[in-house]
């Protein structure tokens, strides 16, 4: 009997010795890859960056071009509205005139 206890006591030190190693590995893994920077991720800003600038300067947004016609009719209706009032002045000058005489 002894033969046997000491065949199953054998293969399960085995498997503690391959558990042990796999759990130091496991840990060595993980100090790995929270050590390590990520240069990826440095890249993928930089990146980012440079893609927005490029756009920034072509086009504008859709917001600054509505912006824009907003302001060009509203000094339009400007210029509109005081020709409007030289052309009512002139009318009531005229007016002014006419009955005087």
């Amino acid at each position: 009997m002894n033969n046997r206890e000491s065949g199953g006591n054998s293969i399960l030190k085995f498997l503690a010795v391959i558990g042990f190693v796999a759990a130091v590995a496991a840990i060595a893994y993980a100090v790995y890859r929270f050590m390590t920077p990520d240069y990826l991720e440095d890249f993928e800003d930089d990146f980012d960056d440079d893609f927005d600038d490029y756009f920034e300067d072509e086009d504008d947004s859709p917001a600054d071009a509505v912006k824009e016609a907003v302001e060009d009719a509203a000094e339009k209706a400007s210029d509109v509205a005081e020709d409007l009032k030289e052309k009512a002045g002139d009318a009531v000058d005229e007016l002014k005139e006419a009955v005087t005489e």
